[in-house]
């Protein structure tokens, strides 16, 4: 037997062949709403897009399970889908350590100017070495502000001890056995930013982490300061990051994510030396983006054919 399933992301070439002929794929292009594709799915595999509340789900009576891919699921709601009975799958855990490497990456890159330096060495302005030019920030030895101190959270943490950095967390309640075997302080979020020469976002879209670095928050931040977020885009008041950035409030934002993703051609943090921006990359690396389809399948598989979901928040 065939199950039909809704898809609305571009998979992984692998995940149909994991499916072995058991799903029925039908894809949701964007702003594609029509009914057909709908009335019979007994299956919807998401990422990020489109929202998906009770009234989606009632369009869809057949439907025996969600599973995403990936770990964020602020795209969907939770109640509706408990209300209606259906699990939510997704893949936490196999995509720490990708995410965590690419948190230093980005760290790394804004710290030591590597964009606009590769920028700036294939262009004719490059004639000659000049010691005076795009001086960075020292990365060992410093303070380093981690808020989430999760899975992920605490894959930075480990980085950091390579980098010999005094790591400060800020969570919802002290983990002390992180900082036992981790050597991080537990900080208020207002002594984290005044502290901190690197603050990293490593929390989940909540209605309480939306906008939690906003005006306030920004304005407490050392000026030497570098952002970098690796969570959702919504966690930070892009408003109040362009005045930050416009202002020196703080030195450099390193951005995996954004709100909207991706954001308007003409939105100012695109134009921005102080700015690193990537296209969401942070678990993008093949072996991880395997073993999350791998994940994604398994969940789907289990909730169309009646049995536990092997990962899930519903």
């Amino acid at each position: 037997m065939q199950y039909r399933v809704l898809v609305d992301v571009d998979l992984p070439d692998e995940i149909p062949e994991m499916m072995n002929n058991r799903c029925e794929l039908h894809i949701l292009a964007h702003g594609d709403v029509s009914d057909d594709k709908f009335a019979s799915a007994q299956g919807l595999l998401t990422y990020g897009h489109p929202i998906i509340g009770g009234d989606f789900m009632d369009r869809m009576p057949n439907l025996k399970v969600i599973s995403n891919f990936g770990v964020g699921v602020d795209h969907i709601d939770l109640s509706a889908a408990k209300q209606r009975g259906i699990p939510v799958g997704n893949t936490p855990n196999m995509l720490d350590g990708a995410t965590a490497d690419m948190t230093f990456a980005m760290l790394m890159a804004a710290a030591r100017n590597i964009v606009i330096g590769d920028r700036f060495a294939r262009s004719a302005a490059f004639t000659h070495y000049d010691p005076r030019i795009l001086i960075g920030h020292e990365i060992h030895g410093t303070t380093l502000g981690i808020i989430g101190m999760g899975n992920i959270g605490k894959q930075v943490a480990r980085r950091a001890k390579g980098f010999d950095m005094n790591v400060l967390y800020h969570n919802r309640k002290p983990d002390p056995k992180a900082e036992v075997e981790l050597g991080a302080t537990y900080v208020s979020l207002n002594d984290l930013l005044e502290q901190s020469d690197f603050v990293t976002l490593n929390v989940p879209l909540t209605e309480e982490t939306r906008n939690m670095i906003g005006r306030d928050q920004l304005r407490r931040m050392k000026r030497t300061a570098i952002l970098v977020n690796l969570a959702r885009g919504g966690v930070i008041d892009h408003d109040a990051l362009v005045e930050a950035l416009d202002n020196n409030w703080i030195a450099v934002a390193a951005l995996d994510v954004t709100e909207p993703e991706p954001l308007p051609r003409d939105h100012p943090l695109l134009s921005m030396d102080n700015v690193v921006i990537v296209p969401h990359l942070g678990s993008a690396t093949r072996q991880t983006r395997i073993a999350m389809a791998q994940r994604t399948v398994d969940n789907l598989i289990a909730g169309l054919t009646d049995q536990p979901l092997i990962t899930y928040v519903v």
